[in-house]
């Protein structure tokens, strides 16, 4: 192994590793623009969305279709080994991110993708879905981008963009390990989706009432929200008032929804602008949920562990003891398409105090919610370390790319 250093113009590599241009690795060519209503059927079909989700791509993730005559697929013909990148974007973060179709179906791809063919075999394919990913390569894409609204990247910027190409072997070895590495993240996915599967099918039965943990019996209640407890909604303080924000009261928005469990929160408010809106403070063990909005916000469900004020867009149930409120909050968590539906504007407008405090719950006795709220807060917990895992794994992954990219970290 050279220990040598040489510097490039993209940084330092190793003295036995090359830099070569792209446009010396492959030919490019634009993608298909057909009409709409070829979309949907026919041919598989590469667009924008695979080379931003994936750095390999065997195939039978692709969900586009498209009907393309033999003439035009032949041209439009993705093969074993070449390169996708997707050309345009309103972000830097997707703009130009490639991957390598490892596949052996046919596929074609989209007007907003470039293919790239292989002219030379210096790089190995499985090390190219890593390489060309790495930082380096995505820094000069994004400074080449062109577009007051949408960037975009086209072909003669994309030959100038520099590469590392490491000896044969020794992008093999990389690719190996990061391919282990993505094989991980891969089972931690899997594992999650099961776990949430149970989950599902876990409340499905306790919180109907069709399964009954033991020890337990007797006739349910169904009663509705305002019949045993209080719905409040928040405020926002005048965002034209500097003295009213940044301050030591958390306070939440409804894109914090997502949370959860939210233990803490990045919105602040000082004293003054609590008193000068429709802001209160709410007591730990609310249960949350999005008002408004079209996005996924409406009807999103979570529950507060701290104390904490929110805006308007944000519906609380109020605690009162005769609950559980984390009974409450699986309940209504897996109701997210019944509360989305039921809103004051048809479909359309948002949710209210008054259809909150209308919602049914069927009630066991407070032991049994207690006890069915633990089975399920158990699951969640375990969901999370797994995607505590999972994260954890992914930016290992970031910085082993870094790493080994880069050549600061040799493996052989």
């Amino acid at each position: 192994m050279n220990t040598a250093i040489k510097h490039t113009d993209i940084g330092s590599i190793p003295g036995d590793w090359e830099m070569m241009t792209l446009g010396t690795l492959f030919s490019f060519t634009n993608g298909l623009n057909a009409d709409k209503s070829a979309y949907g059927k026919g041919t598989p079909f590469i667009n924008v969305l695979e080379p931003i989700t994936y750095s390999h791509i065997y195939g039978p993730e692709i969900p586009g279709r498209v009907q393309i005559s033999g003439e035009s697929a032949m041209a439009f013909l993705v093969k074993t080994n070449d390169i996708v990148l997707n050309r345009t974007s309103e972000t830097d973060s997707e703009l130009g991110l490639a991957a390598v179709y490892l596949g052996d179906r046919q596929v074609v791809f989209g007007g907003f993708v470039i293919r790239g063919r292989p002219i030379s075999d210096a790089l190995d394919s499985n090390y190219s879905g890593y390489a060309l990913r790495a930082k380096m390569i995505r820094t000069q894409i994004v400074s080449m981008g062109q577009g007051a609204v949408r960037a975009n990247i086209g072909q003669q910027n994309l030959k100038r963009v520099l590469v590392t190409v490491p000896p044969k072997h020794e992008q093999k070895a990389i690719a190996k390990a990061l391919g282990d590495i993505d094989a991980l993240i891969a089972a931690l996915d899997r594992l999650i989706s099961k776990k949430h599967g149970i989950k599902q099918a876990t409340m499905q039965q306790l919180l109907t009432g069709r399964i009954r943990l033991p020890g337990f019996s007797g006739k349910w209640e169904t009663k509705q929200v305002a019949s045993f407890t209080n719905c409040v909604a928040g405020g926002t303080p005048s965002t034209l008032v500097r003295s009213y924000w940044d301050g030591s009261i958390k306070w939440m928005s409804s894109g914090d929804l997502h949370l959860k469990r939210v233990k803490d929160v990045p919105g602040r408010i000082t004293q003054a602008g609590l008193d000068n809106s429709a802001a209160t403070i709410l007591p730990k063990q609310c249960v949350l949920i999005g008002l408004a909005g079209q996005g996924k916000t409406r009807g999103t469900v979570a529950i507060n562990l701290t104390e904490l004020s929110t805006n308007q867009s944000i519906g609380a149930i109020l605690p009162n003891g005769t609950f559980v409120p984390d009974y409450l909050f699986h309940n209504l968590d897996r109701r997210y398409t019944e509360l989305r539906e039921l809103s004051s504007g048809g479909g359309r407008g948002g949710l209210n105090l008054k259809l909150l405090g209308s919602l049914e719950i069927p009630l066991p006795s407070i032991h049994e919610q207690a006890a069915i709220a633990s089975v399920l807060s158990d699951m969640d917990a375990q969901i999370s370390a797994l995607e505590a895992r999972r994260n954890k794994t992914r930016a290992l992954k970031q910085g082993m790319m870094q790493e080994l990219l880069t050549g600061k970290t040799r493996l052989i």
